[in-house]
């Protein structure tokens, strides 16, 4: 396992001398591949796979240190790693003699995997500008160097840019009384409330005072704006010109080519199909929500972004009786925690263990060595509460990519929750992320570093972990964990009300997850000198509350640096999530039959296989649209 530092004066070494080595390990692998000694196919390949792991090796753990390390020395640092494994990365995509060497193997006499890697490997070679002259090239480095640097100031800015507003006590009326006591009144007598979620998420849901909850919500939709509205325009700029100089329509085409997709038409397509699926439950509703806020607001016209929360707990709490502030005192963050590697353990067949001596980056982050039976199988490290200079969200970091007889997969789980009572929502969320580590554990003892862990298509990867978060609604699950201070589990008959509950909204949701993605789309399709115009407009016909003046989104949206014009990939996945689920006997979420053969047919393979194939080899069929258009519809 990667041992860490033990002491801060430790980590300046740590992280350049890992990384350098690692690097100069990978240069010298494409130096043997070019030195003209004759090797044999496979020869070839096991090379090439050792210069993908060091690789691997000299970036995958920079990128999460850059984002959660306490020392903003150290994440400087590690971000400069990170360029200089990305260079190096674009430099051997671009080397046509390693090219030439890669293109004369005859794959004949491979075995399937061996042959997915090559042909995966010349793709990425054209897909890099093999194929152009050199002034191409050298342009297409350019700009990915360029990228490169960019894509870290646009998500440092999110992630630093942390907002306030400060109110009088009174009108934290509505909230619970823990987060009221979390909160005093400074020397001035106003409340401190941030965009950061464990302050932002209850007040929007809780909040009674509709002027604050606006006031709020314009802060965290305005986070590293302006700063970000000009790195976005020349990271747009710069994709626009890469997938041109490759003969591209755009990014969003370049983009599509390697995912399930296939195309960026086929996204537009998408993003109608689900639309119309969505369109009535969406309607029906927001009708609801707005006929429930008339009691409070008679003269209101149209709800907004700083209302669908609170309003959507209200009817949540008045209609199904299921008030979140009741739920919340059954989900103690330490009770959840030991309960989700309860719960995944089992499902899983895999046991977690304490490494009690295990260095980490904060004191707040916890390891546990992963086992099957009586066998180390990875390393996963959790780290769930916010701090200054963290990244914003929550997410699964690499940090050893997995190779069968070489090194075992390590992971970071990276989230943003309260350290006492968890909401319900947050407890589905760590599901959902857990579900991306261990999907990378199980999956990371591929023999290639190409396609271990989650190394499937990128429009595939958030289905195992959506399909997971129902286990967070199942009464059964619940009860081994969920228990207020008296001990006593969560009531069936309310586990039993939130799932009616439960998908009041679902439509006007995925309404406004089809905007995101339209955004994502948009912006990569057609070229633009107003970000905050597309917005307006995107927003006004896809999502049913529309844009909240002054606001500019697209400053603090993170996936647009990740994900570029692939946002769709969350409903995408949600559609094979929710077929994937429909195998399970919703009576037994743990029968072993059905979960055994889940976990070695999807999880598993990592990316020996495509997205659409590990699917069918479990459900015994292609995917389908059924499961999800029955959710919609509330069947």
């Amino acid at each position: 396992m990667l041992q860490l530092p033990t002491s801060r004066e430790e980590w300046d070494s740590f992280v350049a001398g890992r990384a350098e080595h690692s690097l100069d390990r990978a240069k010298q692998v494409v130096a043997e591949l070019k030195d003209g000694t004759p090797r044999s196919a496979a020869d070839v390949l096991a090379l090439l796979n050792e210069g993908d792991i060091a690789l691997s090796n000299a970036s995958t753990f920079v990128s999460l240190f850059a984002e959660v390390h306490p020392d903003p020395s150290i994440r400087s640092l590690a971000e400069t790693q990170v360029q200089l494994a990305s260079t190096f990365g674009v430099e051997r995509a671009q080397d046509r003699d390693l090219y030439a060497v890669l293109a004369a193997v005859d794959p004949s006499g491979l075995d399937v995997e061996s042959q997915r890697l090559l042909s995966r490997t010349l793709r990425d070679f054209r897909r890099s500008g093999i194929d152009t002259d050199d002034a191409t090239r050298s342009r297409v480095k350019e700009i990915s160097d360029r990228l490169t640097v960019l894509g870290q100031d646009f998500s440092r800015n999110i992630r630093d840019d942390v907002r306030t507003i400060r109110i009088a006590p009174d009108r934290l009326a509505g909230l619970p009384q823990d987060f009221i006591d979390a909160h005093p009144a400074g020397e001035d007598g106003l409340v401190r409330i941030t965009t950061d979620y464990p302050d932002s998420v209850p007040f929007r849901t809780f909040a009674s005072d509709a002027a604050a909850r606006l006031e709020l919500q314009q802060q965290f939709l305005n986070r590293a704006w302006p700063a970000n509205d000009a790195l976005l325009a020349e990271i747009l700029a710069l994709r626009a010109e890469y997938a041109g100089l490759l003969g591209y329509d755009n990014w969003a085409e370049y983009d599509a080519e390697v995912k399930m997709i296939a195309s960026g038409k086929a996204i537009t397509e998408f993003i109608d199909r689900i639309c119309e699926l969505a369109q009535a439950s969406a309607q029906r509703d927001v009708a609801v929500l707005l006929e429930r806020a008339r009691l409070d607001r008679p003269d209101l016209t149209k709800l907004t972004s700083a209302d669908t929360a609170y309003y959507g707990e209200l009817i949540r709490r008045e209609n199904f009786e299921v008030d979140a502030q009741q739920v919340r005192q059954y989900f103690a963050f330490d009770a959840v925690r030991t309960g989700l590697l309860a719960v995944t353990g089992r499902l899983f067949g895999v046991q977690y263990r304490p490494v009690l001596d295990a260095q980490a980056w904060h004191e707040d982050v916890t390891a546990y060595d992963v086992l099957r039976g009586s066998e180390p199988i990875g390393r996963i490290y959790l780290d769930l509460h916010p701090r200054d200079g963290k990244f914003k969200h929550a997410a699964c970091f690499g940090l050893v990519s997995g190779v069968s007889g070489v090194q075992l997969p390590e992971g970071a789980l990276v989230c943003n929750f309260p350290r006492g009572l968890m909401q319900h929502t947050d407890v589905v969320t760590l599901f959902h992320e857990f579900g991306h580590l261990v999907h990378a554990i199980l999956g990371g003892a591929q023999r290639t570093e190409r396609f271990t862990g989650i190394a499937t298509e990128w429009d595939f990867v958030e289905a195992p972990s959506q399909m997971l978060e129902e286990w967070a609604w199942d009464v059964a699950v619940l009860q081994t964990f969920a228990l207020n201070e008296a001990g006593e589990a969560i009531p069936g008959e309310l586990v039993a009300r939130m799932r009616a509950a439960k998908d009041f909204g679902s439509g006007y949701f995925v309404r406004t997850q089809m905007f995101y993605a339209a955004l994502s789309y948009s912006l990569h399709a057609v070229s633009t000198t107003d970000i905050t115009a597309v917005v307006r407009e995107l927003q006004g016909k896809y999502d049913v509350f529309g844009y909240l003046p002054e606001t500019h989104f697209q400053a603090s949206f993170g996936h647009l640096e990740g994900y570029t014009s692939a946002y769709y990939t969350y409903m995408w996945s949600l559609v094979i999530a929710k077929d994937l689920f429909s195998a399970f006997d919703p009576t037994d979420l743990f029968e072993p039959g059905v979960a055994g053969r889940y976990r070695d047919l999807v999880l598993t393979p990592g990316g020996t296989k495509d997205a659409a194939e590990l699917v069918a080899d479990f459900l015994g069929r292609p995917y389908a649209f059924d499961a999800f258009g029955r959710w919609l519809s509330g069947s």
